[in-house]
């Protein structure tokens, strides 16, 4: 999928991509360059993080001199 940048450096996000990652105006995105390529992150509110990791597997294997 392409998108123009505008003169004003502007780029629409395409209506399918917006759609299946759930984006709404007024989100905040981070731009991370990576090798050579942009990546869009969305920012999310730390509310809306509370919970995320529930579950995860916190076990983990330490050296005998590390205990």
């Amino acid at each position: 999928m392409q998108v123009t940048i505008s003169s004003k450096f502007q780029v629409v996000i395409p209506r399918e991509i917006r759609k299946t990652f759930k984006i709404q105006p007024g989100e905040i995105m981070e731009i991370i360059p990576h090798e050579n390529r942009l990546e869009f992150i969305k920012v999310k509110n730390i509310n809306d993080m509370r919970g995320f990791l529930q579950g995860i597997d916190t076990t983990a294997e330490r050296d005998g001199d590390r205990v």
